[in-house]
């Protein structure tokens, strides 16, 4: 979108100075308390910032942002399901025989992924927050690539869990550094479409294909065995790409100029929300903690995640459960990601277009997996096709929570308070998924009535919190509209690129207003 002519007065002031001085001009604005960006633009001269930013200068670097972090981030996030769900495939492949899995311990191997993600969630943020984003990444990837082999090597439940316990903590920092991602490169309203695409369930069709084709490869090892191995392969090579492209900031990335990243940043600016600082605010942790609105999003996250956790773990036995034989069920878990990613896209579009109506999209997209809940409890077991149906209409489990990942980030100004709601957030997520898993029990199978009724309660749970995380985000900004006279106070320029990167709250920032 085209911006008016706008000139850097830190820049300006500091361009044929000393480096002594460009520091003293940084640490003027905002009591020092800058994040990465502003201490870029301070540095930045004149033949930079002062040409005016047009339409097609900024709909170019759009294109060529979306083009070049939307695939890492996509493929990151598909890579990591599929080493995650592989497990449900790997369980009618003779993993459960050939580990002398018994009772509930499948249960558990899902469970167990989580408590690792869990233990290592709040460390990986902080982490995250200390280190480059991309070296950090990358070697969080090729260790859990690493883990992947290694579980083709397993032979019993103990080795199993073990595995999948270190693995869910090196895959804690897929999602936290995809979120902060995000809001760093695109804003408010960009988001909730680029989330769709990264966040999808693609994974179920690759993970389906190739388990279907490595079930009619003929070698001395058993299927689900040589599925890891492939899956552990694919997953560090890309670990080396992720390293090579992906910036830890736009200020960092190699492959913008820097007239580029001064678009980019007054982009995110009008967000309010900052960019980057390795300085954690103790204050800033406090004021998340004390929010209600960061309990009910939070709360949200694990009651719409809970469907996500038992098919993530049981969706191969399900289907198998209905009376397809292991090599077409794998198959038959293709549509899935597409009816995921369809109307996950479907209902983030509508997000993007109707800005102001984002949590009432969220739950009216929950009521189509309530119906399908309903249908999987209630259908006779001899109903094969209308049951397979439903199972595929659940699916759309996926576009509320999708919906939502970039509400945290939208609403929340701090660097410190973001790591923190996003940690908060993705704890939620975590303990859903270790609890999706328990819903179904073995001996439920294959009907898994109790299944079905826990995910409704679920779902109705999360459509009840998300509701009451809309109206509080409402009543907040109607409160700020009243003690400022009916709308945000007019602010110059300068004033409102030094609040935006100084690295205030949302609270310590009178003219923000939350998304809901």
């Amino acid at each position: 979108m085209a911006q008016e002519p706008e000139k850097m007065t830190a820049a300006e002031k500091v361009n044929n100075d000393t480096e002594s001085q460009i520091q003293g001009e940084v640490a003027s604005i905002a009591g020092g308390k800058l994040d990465v960006a502003a201490k870029f633009l301070a540095s930045l001269g004149p033949e930079v910032t002062e040409e005016p930013i047009s339409t097609k200068e900024a709909r170019k670097l759009l294109w060529k942002i979306d083009l070049i972090i939307i695939p890492i981030l996509t493929f990151s996030v598909i890579i990591a399901a599929v080493d995650k769900i592989i497990i449900s495939n790997a369980a009618i492949y003779g993993m459960k025989e050939d580990t002398h899995l018994v009772g509930d311990q499948f249960s558990w191997v899902g469970s167990i992924f989580y408590f690792g993600f869990l233990i290592a969630e709040w460390p990986a943020n902080i982490l995250i927050q200390r280190l480059p984003v991309r070296t950090f990444y990358g070697a969080t990837v090729m260790a859990w690539g690493i883990m992947t082999f290694i579980t083709a090597c397993t032979s019993n439940f103990a080795g199993l869990a073990t595995v999948r316990f270190i693995m869910g903590i090196f895959e804690s920092v897929v999602f936290p550094v995809c979120t902060l991602i995000t809001a760093m490169w695109w804003t408010v309203s960009e988001q909730p479409i680029r989330v769709a695409i990264w966040f999808n369930t693609l994974s179920s069709i690759i993970t389906g294909l190739l388990s279907y084709g490595i079930g009619h490869a003929k070698t001395n090892l058993a299927p689900w065995r040589l599925l890891f191995i492939v899956l552990g392969a694919i997953t560090t090579v890309w670990a080396v790409i992720v390293y090579v492209f992906l910036p830890s900031s736009p200020v960092e990335a190699w492959w913008l100029t820097d007239r580029e990243k001064y678009i980019c940043l007054e982009r995110v600016r009008k967000s309010n929300t900052g960019i980057e600082d390795k300085t954690v605010k103790w204050y800033q942790v406090k004021e998340c903690l004390l929010d209600p609105k960061s309990w009910l999003i939070s709360i949200f996250a694990c009651a719409i995640n809970i469907p996500n956790g038992g098919l993530v773990t049981f969706a191969a036995l399900i289907v198998n459960g209905l009376g397809f034989e292991p090599l077409i069920t794998t198959l038959l878990g293709v549509p899935t990601g597409v009816v995921g990613t369809l109307w996950s896209l479907l209902f983030n579009i509508a997000a993007s277009r109707l800005p102001g109506y984002r949590c009432l999209l969220i739950v009216v997209s929950i009521i189509f997996p309530i119906i399908s809940a309903v249908l999987l409890w209630q259908l006779p077991s001899a109903n094969k096709v209308n049951l397979l149906g439903a199972y595929y209409a659940f699916y759309s489990y996926w576009a509320p929570y999708t919906m939502s990942t970039s509400l945290p980030m939208a609403n929340t100004s701090g660097h410190s308070k973001k790591v923190t709601l996003n940690a908060m957030f993705f704890l939620g997520y975590c303990i859903g998924n270790i609890l999706g898993p328990q819903v179904f029990r073995a001996n439920d199978a294959p009907k898994y009535h109790r299944g079905y009724i826990g995910l409704l309660a679920c779902l109705i749970t999360g459509a009840v919190t998300i509701s009451l995380y809309g109206l509080l985000c409402k009543l907040e900004n109607i409160k700020r509209d009243k003690l400022q006279g009916g709308g945000p106070v007019p602010q110059t320029e300068e004033e409102l690129r030094e609040e935006a990167f100084s690295d205030k709250t949302d609270k310590e920032k009178p003219n923000f207003r939350y998304v809901f």
